[in-house]
């Protein structure tokens, strides 16, 4: 059992070179998302935007719900997304108004 200085220095290599892979595994999982609510890619987005069309040609969110494509949760949290932006266009829409009502009273 005894191990020469060439042996041990050969053995600290490989040990080296097997903590810097698994170094590298690790920095991967680490960096990986395995669970959570997905950024708003394209799939996300044509899923809402499939979702305003109905719902702003009337449709109840339990009708939308009733078409099978997203789920109960996820349509009352697109409704409440769209009020949001509905919410934020309105503040928006109010401030030109209330500008340019301003600017119609100068004499």
């Amino acid at each position: 059992m005894a191990m020469t200085l060439e042996d041990a220095l050969k053995r600290i290599s490989e040990l080296e070179e097997e903590n810097e892979k698994l170094r590298e595994e690790l920095a991967f999982y680490k960096s990986k998302k395995y669970a959570g609510r997905q950024k708003h890619d394209e799939h996300w987005m044509k899923s809402y935007n499939d979702f305003v069309a109905l719902y702003e040609d009337g449709l109840t969110i339990m009708e939308i719900v009733d078409h099978g494509a997203i789920s109960r949760r996820t349509a009352y949290r697109y409704k409440a997304y769209y009020d949001g932006l509905k919410k934020m266009n309105g503040i928006a829409e109010e401030d030109k108004k209330e500008n340019n009502v301003k600017v119609g009273k100068r004499k």
